[in-house]
């Protein structure tokens, strides 16, 4: 008798033994992305969602953040190691890999972000079917866009388009490029982790970036001028692609996946964009307390920019159709989702 109750106390801690094992066997996903650990989108949205999806699997999946490239690698080369498997989750911009999101390029287009982060995340998603083609080899968690474009120069302000003529600016997009150069500038593409020391050896100008990017990178020290649209414009966007490896994701058990797309797309994208349109502000004030203006553009001077970056837009719907897409379309729809969303 008492050999048995022995031989039941031995079988239960084994099993308990085993069933410890399995609860400490979890889910770890590795996440990549180019900026530090210092910068907004890190600490105020890649982490908070990756300890968001910890806690909500009680712990069963596990995510490991690789900020700055340290799993290696360049920016440019995210996307390939999403979907290659070198890295579960990236978040990177859809522009470092110009061919690959060809109708996602719409929402970067001047014509159709009209300022608001919210509002362009928002349309996204309303019109995710129309550019789903582009995430067909990998599994889309959100892709959204910051404020917009500021131009943000090293010599000082200029009164409208034609005091850019000849200057070198910072790309983050071959659409962007496209825009720079309909205002008689020269384009120079670059990730933004390389700006800091392009801007302060004379490489560049100035450049297309969001105020967000000014904290983290210094800009406020090597700018002496940030320019705006009339009412706060800006000067096109760029799309950034949070997303998952499409094998990885498909080979977590059904309970996880859900958790997974509980907190994405249209469920996380209007509070990104809001967090996007927020980091802004920082970047702005700290711009201003270093004596550089943040001058705003008045109508006539924005509209004389408008007028050459419709060209933009034609150039995208020609190079587009010709592709197979319906550009006039996209644009449309594009166009009426960001409206819907503007407040």
């Amino acid at each position: 008798m008492k050999l048995n109750i022995v031989k039941s106390v031995i079988m239960a801690g084994a099993m308990l033994s085993i069933s410890t094992v399995a609860q400490a066997a979890d889910v770890t996903l590795t996440m990549a992305h180019f900026l530090s650990p210092k910068a907004p989108p890190h600490a105020k949205f890649l982490e908070p969602w990756a300890k968001k999806i910890e806690a909500e699997s009680g712990g069963r999946i596990k995510i490991e953040i690789f900020p700055s490239m340290t799993l290696g690698g360049k920016p440019p080369e995210l996307y390939r190691q999403l979907r290659d498997g070198a890295a579960d989750i990236v978040w990177t911009l859809t522009g470092y890999t110009p061919g690959v999101f060809p109708r996602t390029e719409v929402f970067e287009l001047p014509g159709v972000h009209q300022g608001s982060a919210e509002a362009t995340s928002l349309a996204i998603q309303d019109e995710f079917a129309l550019i789903a083609e582009d995430f067909k080899d990998i599994k889309p968690l959100l892709v959204h866009v910051h404020a917009g474009q500021a131009i943000h120069l090293v010599n000082g302000c200029v009164d409208g388009v034609a005091g850019l003529k000849g200057m070198k600016l910072r790309t983050p997009s071959r659409t962007g490029g496209w825009m720079i150069s309909s205002w008689g500038a020269e384009p120079v593409g670059m990730p933004v982790p390389a700006l800091p020391q392009a801007l302060s050896k004379g490489v560049v100008d100035g450049a297309l970036i969001p105020f967000e990017i000014v904290p983290p990178f210094k800009v406020h020290e090597l700018t002496k001028c940030s320019i705006v649209g009339a009412n706060g414009s800006r000067f096109g966007t760029s799309v950034f692609l949070f997303a998952m490896n499409k094998d990885r994701y498909e080979s977590l058990p059904a309970d996880l996946k859900a958790i997974i797309d509980a907190n994405s797309g249209t469920a996380i994208a209007g509070e990104a964009g809001k967090l996007w349109d927020a980091i802004e502000t920082p970047g702005q004030k700290l711009q201003e307390k270093t004596g550089s203006p943040v001058k705003m553009l008045d109508q006539a001077a924005t509209d004389g920019f408008s007028a050459l970056t419709d060209q933009v837009t034609a150039k995208w719907v020609e190079e587009a159709t010709a592709a197979g897409i319906d550009a006039k379309a996209l644009v449309t729809a594009a166009k009426a989702a960001v409206a819907k969303h503007t407040k």
